[in-house]
């Protein structure tokens, strides 16, 4: 099985290239490739899948020739991400599977149209973010209260007066399953500046990540909406036509910009290293 490792600010993955959908990727092999000890080691695997080929009903009719099957590091399948999606397309035009431009890419949360050159960033339309009130989670007995986002994927962005280094997120935060069934990406942020914002996650099925694509513009939707920076786009309610906001993460930084109707996310997009995993390694169990 070959296998690329890429990152997008340093929220890294194991790019599987299976262009004619014959791997057979189940969750108990996602999780040993995640796991950073005794697999590669990523926050989640790439499936690369022609769309016509991915055996998944939902998206087989999409207007896209590609397919992104993510997977999170716990071998849980997850509707989208956004760094993800911009390694994703940064692995087709160097592997010479499509041609630096704009065009479109099939994920579970619907088609995201990526616009990119044969290097540099990678940006992505996220389509537009739907605001759905407020909601809370608890972290090390304290809890916050933030904005419920959907990027296609859920998310509760929390503000903090703090710098967000100094929060203790070894622990996954707690929350309501009724409010959050399947589960909630948590972000923390603080505004350090004008449109200006430094932010961690902790996401459902990887835990602490050095970033998170989908949750960067889930953050910029909630400071937007919160009164730091004016109304958001992106369907959240009206505002101004472009709102565009910087997002520091521990992996780096983001642009996320909110628009009527969608919001786009633009930041680098890292192939590492190339590989092939040996087959007595696929064929051995963990604690064979």
């Amino acid at each position: 099985m070959r296998f690329v490792k890429g990152h997008g600010t340093e929220n890294d993955f194991v790019i599987l290239p299976d262009p004619d959908g014959s791997l057979e990727l189940t969750p108990e092999t996602v999780a040993r490739l995640c796991d950073r000890r005794a697999g590669i080691g990523a926050d989640g695997v790439l499936r690369v899948v022609r769309t016509k080929a991915a055996g998944v009903p939902d998206v087989a009719d999409m207007d896209a020739e590609w397919f992104m099957d993510y997977r999170n590091a716990d071998g849980s399948i997850a509707e989208m991400c956004g760094n993800g999606v911009r390694v994703f397309a940064r692995y087709l035009v160097e592997a010479g599977l499509a041609a630096p431009g704009e065009w479109n890419l099939a994920t579970r949360a619907g088609l995201r149209r990526v616009v990119l050159g044969a290097t540099g960033d990678v940006c992505v339309d996220m389509g537009a973010p739907r605001h759905l009130g407020t909601g809370e989670a608890s972290v090390g007995g304290e809890t916050f209260t933030g904005e419920r986002v959907s990027m296609g994927n859920p998310h509760l962005a929390c503000r903090v007066d703090v710098p967000v280094a100094a929060l203790d997120l070894t622990r996954a935060p707690s929350f309501d399953p009724a409010v959050f069934p399947e589960g909630v990406n948590v972000e923390f942020f603080r505004q350090v500046g004008d449109r200006h914002l430094e932010m961690r996650v902790y996401e459902r099925g990887s835990g602490e990540t050095r970033s998170c694509g989908t949750g960067t513009v889930a953050t910029a939707v909630a400071a937007a909406v919160g009164g730091t920076g004016g109304e958001a786009g992106g369907g959240t309610g009206g505002g101004p036509s472009r709102d565009e906001w910087t997002v520091d993460v521990p992996g780096g930084r983001l642009t996320v910009i909110l628009e009527a109707g969608t919001s786009y996310l633009c930041g680098p997009a890292v192939l590492v290293a190339d590989g092939e995993l040996r087959p007595e390694w696929l064929v051995t169990a963990p604690n064979g």
